[in-house]
Formats: C-alpha cells, sequence, structure tokens
C-alpha cells in the first residue's frame, strides 16, 4: 500500500513538491547564515517525494542524545523558521489537506499534508525515518523512561 500511495503522491504534486522545497533549500544556502534552513529544506524535500511508510522525529528521541540542531540553538533556528517560512508553508499544507480531506479518497493525501505542516513549523533539529524505526526509538525511550523513575523511587 506504501508503494502505491507514494507513486499515486509522487505523480500528483509529490514531486512538485518536493521540487519546490529544495528550490528555497538552494536559496537558503546562497547565504551562509542560512545553511541550518537549506539543509532542512533539503530533508523535507525528500520525505515530501515519498512521505507514506516515513516519519519526521526528533534526532534527540533517535539517538538519545542532544546535538547543535536538538539544543538551544535548534529552537532559536525553529523560532526564526517560523516567523519567516513556517508558519506560511503549515498554512498551505493545512488548506492543501483540508481539499484533500473532503474526499474519501484524499483522505490518506490529506493526513500526508498534516504531517508535512507539522514538520513545516518546526524542522531544525529533526530527521527522517521509517515508521518503524520511529516506533522503535519511542518504544527505547520509553522503556528508558521507565527504568529511571524505578530507579528513583
Amino acid at each position: 500500500m506504501r508503494a502505491i500511495g507514494n507513486f499515486i503522491w509522487f505523480i500528483f504534486g509529490g514531486i512538485l513538491m518536493g521540487l519546490a522545497w529544495w528550490l528555497v533549500g538552494l536559496l537558503a544556502f546562497l547565504s551562509i547564515v542560512g545553511i541550518p534552513w537549506g539543509k532542512a529544506c533539503f530533508v523535507i524535500g525528500q520525505f515530501t517525494f515519498f512521505p507514506f511508510g516515513q516519519e519526521a522525529i526528533s534526532r534527540k528521541e533517535l539517538q538519545q542524545k542532544d546535538d547543535i540542531g536538538t539544543g538551544g540553538l535548534g529552537m532559536l533556528g525553529n523560532v526564526v523558521w517560523f516567523v519567516f517560512a513556517g508558519v506560511w508553508l503549515a498554512i498551505g499544507h493545512l488548506f492543501s489537506a483540508v481539499l484533500c480531506l473532503i474526499t474519501i479518497i484524499g483522505i490518506p493525501f490529506g493526513i500526508q499534508h498534516l504531517k508535512l505542516s507539522g514538520i513545516a513549523l518546526a524542522p531544525i533539529g529533526k530527521t527522517i525515518v521509517s515508521t518503524e524505526v520511529a516506533v522503535a526509538a519511542r518504544k527505547a525511550n520509553a522503556e528508558a523512561s521507565v527504568a529511571s523513575m524505578r530507579g528513583m523511587s
């Protein structure tokens, strides 16, 4: 089902949306200051090409440690991104999601737009992984949290 969904998505807009994200990434790379946002645009663009079976997950959640994008600088970068681009991209994806969700056949595509709108709000510090890897990372984090709580009692 993922392959069929990704194929239909790619043909009917995914390729254009992914290329648009990559174009914005190239524009961001033209300035040194925009490199973190450019990198995020390329990650989102790749995700936009084939979103079925993938999820955006925090690198901290995946690796169980902070890095420059998951700490304070990443948060600052996400605030700047949100103000200048994220809110507008998210609104566009939400509008597309509503259009898709009004038809039964468009529901899976609307859900993908909702996923993309979420990552469009704050892409710094996130990476794209398969759904199975995301579930395994969340399970490992939950087990580590439970173990640390039991050790504290």
